[in-house]
């Protein structure tokens, strides 16, 4: 049976806007996240969605708490939607991991899906995890539409096993905040109908309140 997948990125937080690594750690939405959120919550009332899902993590419940506020849905949490863990890396920016740790930047710049930041994931460890927990999904919500509120290494996880992208490529597709990410379910197969979705988002960002 079909199930229709609307995956679903948090929307801007404050450390976003610095360029920091979150994975396990959270900051809040920004004061344009929250309203990314609410914008979100408003698209799906208006097409309708019969289940809602989210990541444990504060930046993901905070957008799936907009959306549940418009659809009157119930957010069943599972912490296996959460961003892929970067352990001794999280907090810090690019550059100040290139100063600090020299060694695990030049491995995260080369793209290696086997390694593992000190007590994070591997990529492969990562997808492992994505693809399992929204195939059940998936299938729990067969012959209906379900909405999860995810991560942007968790969309990428599924673009990339859906189009045939190896890990070592570099990413050449988006991940914006607050994007819906459109995909089906059906026979066990995924199929991906549109990406990264941001048509509730068209107001100009000089007319949020930040």
């Amino acid at each position: 049976m079909r199930s229709e997948i609307l995956l679903i990125r948090h929307g801007e937080t404050l450390w976003n806007g610095e360029g920091r690594i979150q994975g396990h750690l959270d900051s809040p939405l920004s004061p344009l996240g929250r309203a990314q959120a609410v914008s979100v919550g408003a698209r799906l009332a208006a097409e309708g969605v019969d289940h809602l899902a989210s990541s444990d993590l504060g930046r993901a419940l905070e957008t799936a708490a907009a959306v549940a506020d418009a659809t009157d849905l119930e957010i069943f949490v599972d912490a296996r939607l959460r961003e892929r863990s970067y352990g001794a890396l999280e907090g810090m920016t690019w550059p100040e991991i290139e100063r600090a740790r020299p060694a695990d930047f030049a491995r995260l710049a080369s793209h290696d899906p086997n390694y593992r930041p000190e007590g994070g994931e591997s990529l492969m460890d990562f997808r492992a995890r994505v693809l399992s927990v929204l195939g059940e999904l998936g299938r729990a919500a067969a012959g209906s539409r379900a909405a999860i509120v995810t991560h942007g290494g968790v969309l990428g996880v599924l673009y990339r096993e859906v189009n045939g992208i190896p890990f070592d490529v570099p990413r050449n597709y988006t991940l914006a905040n607050a994007s819906i990410n459109r995909f089906v379910l059906e026979s066990g197969a995924w199929r991906m109908q549109r990406w990264g979705d941001v048509e509730h988002l068209e107001t100009t960002l000089d007319d949020w309140e930040r």
